[in-house]
């Protein structure tokens, strides 16, 4: 599994354009004026204008968004001294956080030089490119005088994530921690093992809480830091202990407060026995934390634990803090990240835990009601409203501060700007993917003798995404494995041909079904030998919760052993196919695309309605356009009076549902052009993201077009109204294509499961 996974990593990197990241025009280009004003000779103006005021930079350039993430990969993630070279797909990785998380844009430097005097100096030449400094995997001591320098050379924002992301979110948890424990920043005692840039930074901003400088006792590689030793540099003096304790486990004793960022497996369940009554136990070294989260718990059941991991609870995770508080401090053109600004971005975290979670959190992490309290002191990295809470915060602190040079005048309307940020990133998969995996479902692949099939199952068991069950030729499949170096572990590998019982049992409830229709005893009993209708049963039977197939069929070959076996809904007279468009503007859903030829009024409406429930499901609420060749009756033709027709419907018989038509389709995607022709249409305040197209042909042709031309991803198509979960690739799908298809599926079956409990 893990030379698996060190290969999926480096052909992640490789396929396609290489690395992650790309620079991409934000202005028309296409034709010769627009050469002209971006180059020679209109680009002269701005240059002019910059010149005569330098301020003028922000309003003509990307300065005023772009971060530079600059290392010399001296300390990479736990990797060590690299080199710069080595240190570049990380930098990239936290370029592509920056913009998925906060809209920010980057350019990765790594710089071949490890001296302070020239590093600096480096940086300091090319700083007029940007809006700001990030500063990444530096090793200490020379990150602490680096970073100091810049901030006191430079009047742009300048942060060692290294240092302060950890310190910024690992104290916003110590807050709400102490205080769920009861006790007070200036009583409790502290041990830190490990005394690194993060450490350290984390230990001055426990004492800016209000800790006690004797009160923290500092270990690192020797033991601990105390007075009597002389090989320490100024900042592990700093916390040179005078109390009596000489290692780990002394120092525990009666400690209130544990901070790990050292290595795995150095805390013993034995050693949390000695601490104070409701001891916080931060085990942050990873992939492998101090204790598990399990020991922990186990030890002392009393305890708060955190540790850096996404799998347990109260995971301290950088991207909690950096790309909101470089939002911030850009947005308000701040000369400086100071303790102010980070100071309120830790309040802001620890703040915004203690609100109530919004229904997507819930759905993301598959729980009711995520609350406050022992397993839950810090947000969650999906929390929509981190980019609302602590930009805000950090840009209001810079204001008070005095560091903000463009300062926020209106409040309200910077909170919709930040959440237009996020539209062009709606997170959709990341929440399908972290709900999958919450409850992983069985899901059957009825065309696992395909290597695509075997891959794809491969990464959503390692994922933990869902629990695949491999239909087909035992052998073939096991040869196909072991020809790619595939491990699957204890996957369920059935070949239908040789379930004797479980056919002859499968076809007699399929001839009870479709007894009849042509069909005999023999014959039902037969036609369980095919895939599609075995795994099919499957899923009638409660054996399998879901169905992927179609990667090799035709689509109806595939759909109708699904229909005669599991059925539609109740109240559902024909099913439906959407693809969900992931494009540049957010998630598009487009209906119907692959089944239905040439729907009704009444069929309209039914898939209407189909495809809202489903958007639903995914915590988007539908804003439905029906689409024609027409707008509002402008056309006679028949086709355009269908979908007339389907809106009065759906207008007269579910009011609630925001839908209208028959429109265009650029007039459903611009609320401008509605406004200025149509104002009355219920679209003419924000766009549609739900299409429903007229005809199969329409709908089909569009998002192909969308998927090869626009370079939108497609997901589909998903297969509304079934009675329980079955999805149906496209022909040739790839391999990411399947695994979204199964988290799809994933998150369909726990959606079912959940109705049915209620």
């Amino acid at each position: 599994m893990e030379t698996n996974r060190k290969q999926d990593a480096l052909e992640y990197h490789a396929q396609g354009r290489p690395g992650k990241i790309e620079v991409v025009p934000t202005k028309p280009y296409n034709s010769q004026r627009d050469l002209s004003l971006a180059y020679s000779p209109g680009v002269a103006e701005p240059c002019l204008k910059i010149n005569e005021n330098n301020e003028d930079v922000y309003k003509y350039t990307a300065k005023g968004n772009l971060v530079a993430v600059i290392s010399n990969g001296t300390a990479v993630l736990g990797l060590g001294n690299i080199g710069p070279e080595a240190a570049k797909p990380v930098m990239e990785g936290k370029g592509l956080l920056f913009k998925i998380f906060a809209d920010i844009d980057v350019f990765d430097i790594e710089i071949d030089e490890t001296g302070v005097e020239e590093f600096i100096r480096t940086v300091k030449a090319i700083a007029p490119t940007f809006g700001g400094i990030n500063l990444e995997d530096i090793k200490a001591p020379e990150c602490f005088e680096i970073e100091k320098r810049l901030k006191q050379e430079l009047r742009i924002p300048v942060m060692h994530d290294d240092q302060h992301g950890t310190a910024i979110i690992s104290a916003a948890a110590f807050l709400n921690a102490i205080e769920l424990a009861g006790k007070k920043a200036g009583s409790v005692n502290v041990v830190v093992s490990g005394a690194g840039a993060s450490a350290i930074s984390c230990c001055k901003l426990y004492l800016t809480l209000g800790v006690k400088q004797e009160n923290i006792v500092m270990l690192d590689s020797h033991g601990v830091i105390h007075a009597g030793r002389e090989d320490l540099d100024e900042n592990k003096k700093l916390f040179a202990t005078k109390k009596n304790v000489r290692n780990l486990e002394e120092a525990l004793k009666g400690a209130d407060v544990f901070l790990g960022l050292s290595k795995g497996n150095i805390l013993k369940p034995e050693m949390l026995i000695s601490m104070a009554k409701k001891p916080v136990i931060f085990a942050l070294a990873n992939p492998e934390p101090e204790i598990s989260y399990e020991l922990a718990i186990a030890a002392r059941p009393d305890a708060i634990v955190a540790t850096g991991r996404s799998d347990y609870p109260n995971q301290v995770n950088n991207v909690l803090g950096f790309p909101f508080i470089f939002r911030g401090a850009l947005d308000v053109r701040a000369t400086q990240i100071n303790e102010a600004m980070k100071l309120a971005a830790v309040k802001a975290i620890a703040a915004l835990a203690k609100e109530p979670v919004p229904e997507i959190v819930n759905l993301a992490y598959n729980q009711k009601n995520i609350i406050f309290g022992n397993e839950y002191i810090i947000p969650k990295p999906l929390d929509p409203r981190l980019i609302t809470t602590v930009a805000p915060a950090v840009a209001r602190a810079a204001m008070e501060s005095g560091v903000a040079q463009h300062p926020v005048r209106d409040w309200a309307a910077y909170e919709q700007e930040l959440h237009k940020r996020l539209g062009h990133d709606d997170k959709l998969i990341r929440f399908l993917i972290s709900k999958a995996k919450q409850n992983p479902q069985r899901i059957v692949f009825a065309e696992a003798d395909n290597y695509k099939i075997l891959k794809a199952a491969q990464l959503v068991r390692d994922e933990g995404l869902a629990k695949p069950i491999l239909l087909g030729n035992t052998e073939k499949i096991r040869n196909l494995m072991e020809e790619n170096n595939l491990d699957l572990g204890d996957t369920l590998i059935i070949d239908p041909r040789k379930e004797d019982e479980k056919r002859k049992m499968f076809g007699e409830i399929f001839f009870s079904k479709i007894q009849r229709s042509g069909f005999n005893v023999y014959e039902a009993r037969k036609v369980m030998q095919e895939r599609n209708h075995y795994g099919a049963m499957m899923v009638e039977t409660g054996e399998a919760d879901a169905l992927i197939s179609g990667l090799t069929r035709k689509y109806p070959d595939t759909i109708r052993p699904a229909l005669q076996i599991i059925g539609v809904q109740e109240q559902v007279n024909k099913v439906a196919g959407m693809y969900i468009m992931l494009t540049k503007k957010g998630p598009f859903f487009f209906a119907d695309t692959t089944i239905n030829a040439d729907p009704s009024a009444t069929d309209l409406v039914d898939i209407t309605l189909l495809t809202a429930a489903a958007v639903q499901k995914f915590n988007v609420r539908p804003r439905i356009a029906m689409l024609s060749f027409s707008n509002f009756g402008s056309s006679r033709y028949a086709s355009a009076g269908k979908v007339k027709e389907a809106v009065k419907i759906l207008h007269e018989k579910h009011p609630d549902l925001v839908v209208d038509g028959e429109m265009q389709a650029n007039f459903a995607l611009n609320p401008t052009l509605l406004k200025d022709n149509f104002p009355f249409c219920e679209l003419a305040n924000g766009a549609a993201n739900t299409l429903i197209f007229p005809n199969l042909e329409s709908g089909n042709i569009a998002y192909k077009l969308l998927q090869e031309i626009g370079g939108a991803e497609a997901i589909g198509p998903v297969l509304l109204g079934m009675k329980k979960p079955v999805h149906i690739l496209q022909l040739g799908s790839s391999v990411r294509e399947i695994v979204n298809m199964v988290t799809i599926a994933a998150v369909d079956a726990q959606s079912l499961k959940m109705v049915q409990a209620l």
